[in-house]
């Protein structure tokens, strides 16, 4: 998942995490410090630390304080305080700007976002608690998920469609899912969003990774829910 910047290629994989630690491979590499995201479950971070090493533990941000929280902790850690202190101001007024552009809107779209369609009839979405989910309100849209109450849940296609979703986000692109195939599926071409033509690709790594590039996505979400407030 570590896919940017370029850099971020060029550095060995320590392989999938989904079948067990790869712990031969991370001790081979004699690390100073072991960080894991929140993907990371608690035995598995505690077998890190029963090998000796020294791990850090971040939790995914809620928004953005907590992004900027977790780059400072990160920039600590490393000796980047300096580096962290400029990125973490330059994020700031990137939102800032993006803030006031929406002070005056008042209308807010219900947005559908797909993470998941490997079974199109129950697709998943990101509900209440997640980032995706502030980023989506912050923005002045309101998350179709947010009805329910679990963080990641598979939605029927019923309810999708009794929901009528303004705007479709297809952070599932990358696997080859368009807004013609979502048009395909049995009773979609009846959702506002797919007659309005508002079904749009959407870069997952930008939202769905909890870097600094939730900034970029911010913008471009908040762009294609207003873009009459962006046409300057």
């Amino acid at each position: 998942y570590s896919t940017y910047p370029d850099a971020a290629l060029e550095i060995e994989s320590v392989g999938s995490l989904w079948e067990g630690l790869p712990t031969e491979t991370i001790l081979a590499m004699e690390p100073d410090l072991v960080i894991v995201a929140e993907i990371i479950s608690p035995e598995q971070v505690q077998e890190l630390k029963d090998l000796g090493l020294t791990v850090y533990w971040q939790a995914n941000p809620q928004n953005f304080q907590g992004l900027y929280d977790n780059l400072s902790d990160l920039a600590e850690l490393t000796g980047q305080e300096d580096a962290a202190e400029e990125l973490i101001a330059s994020l700031q007024d990137r939102v800032t700007t993006v803030e006031e552009k929406l002070t005056d809107v008042e209308e807010t779209p219900l947005v559908f976002y797909e993470l998941d369609a490997t079974d199109p009839a129950n697709p998943y979405t990101p509900g209440p608690g997640t980032f995706v989910s502030y980023v989506i309100n912050k923005a002045k849209g309101a998350n179709l998920g947010d009805a329910v109450d679990s963080s990641w849940v598979q939605l029927s296609s019923e309810e999708i469609i009794a929901q009528d979703p303004d705007i479709i986000l297809l952070s599932d692109a990358l696997y080859g899912i368009t807004p013609e195939s979502v048009a395909e599926r049995a009773g979609w071409d009846a959702i506002s969003a797919v007659v309005n033509e508002k079904v749009f690709p959407f870069d997952a790594y930008i939202l769905s990774v909890p870097g600094p590039r939730l900034v970029d996505g911010f913008e471009q979400l908040a762009e294609i829910l207003h873009p009459e407030v962006f046409e300057n």
